[in-house]
């Protein structure tokens, strides 16, 4: 990847998942081997949206913007350090009126039926919430969204969204997956003791709940991002955070 993609970011150079390694870089292969998980533990062939379904919900999104164009994505979770596709830019960017919020219960992944795990979604509220975006060059980017949606919307569980971003570069148009309270998975904003309890004990084919929180409070660190909500949990998993604090 040329050192121009990092222009802005040169300390990131090196330190994100390359497409071509990533475990979820959303390939027809990969979902494929998705699948398997799936049906190894009793899920039926739609657990998934299929494929005209996912191709159906990526057009009405982005089939209205102007052809030949960029796309930029905000980053706010596991996208910062392992984004999965290929992009020819990276800014530190700000987001307004959302925040980081672990709102998805899931079963599959980093979770399982005996050892459920939650993910991260945006959730609206006061403040902004401060992560990445990523420009997705316009001659790559029917494929490299294909497999972005199968990646992140394959069970619809985010409400995709065109929004203003601020970044020190000036304002971008940015495709942002915020929370989906209709999904079936969504639990919307819990106790901070009740997040912490289920993301110490999560665990599932993909990994552990625990290494994606850790993962992310790494790479905010690294960024200089500071998400009060995110350190009071490391904090709390770890069994040494005081008692009372706010969830999000």
């Amino acid at each position: 990847m040329s050192p121009e993609v990092f222009k802005h970011l040169p300390h990131l150079q090196g330190k994100l998942t390359p497409p071509e390694r990533s475990e979820f870089r959303a390939t027809p292969e990969r979902v494929a081997y998705w699948d398997q998980l799936a049906q190894q533990v009793g899920r039926p062939p739609t657990w998934r949206l299929s494929d005209q379904e996912l191709e159906e919900s990526r057009r009405a999104v982005l089939g209205q913007r102007e052809s030949g164009k960029d796309l930029w994505v905000f980053a706010y979770g596991s996208l910062m350090w392992d984004p999965g596709v290929h992009f020819e830019e990276v800014r530190l960017a700000e987001l307004d009126g959302f925040r980081r919020c672990f709102s998805l219960r899931i079963r599959l992944g980093r979770g399982s039926a005996e050892k459920p795990a939650l993910m991260l979604s945006l959730e609206p509220g006061t403040g902004s919430c401060t992560g990445l975006a990523f420009r997705i060059g316009a001659a790559v980017l029917e494929e490299e969204m294909t497999i972005f949606w199968r990646r992140e919307m394959i069970t619809a569980s985010y409400r995709p969204r065109l929004l203003p971003a601020r970044t020190p570069q000036g304002e971008i148009e940015s495709l942002v997956l915020t929370a989906n309270p209709a999904h079936q998975n969504y639990v919307g904003p819990l106790s901070l003791e009740e997040t912490a309890q289920t993301i110490a004990t999560g665990s599932g084919a993909l990994g552990t709940n625990l290494h994606y929180l850790e993962q992310l409070v790494e790479k905010l660190e690294q960024l200089g991002i500071r998400d009060d909500y995110v350190q009071q949990l490391i904090v709390r998993v770890r069994g040494i955070g005081p008692r009372g604090a706010e969830p999000c």
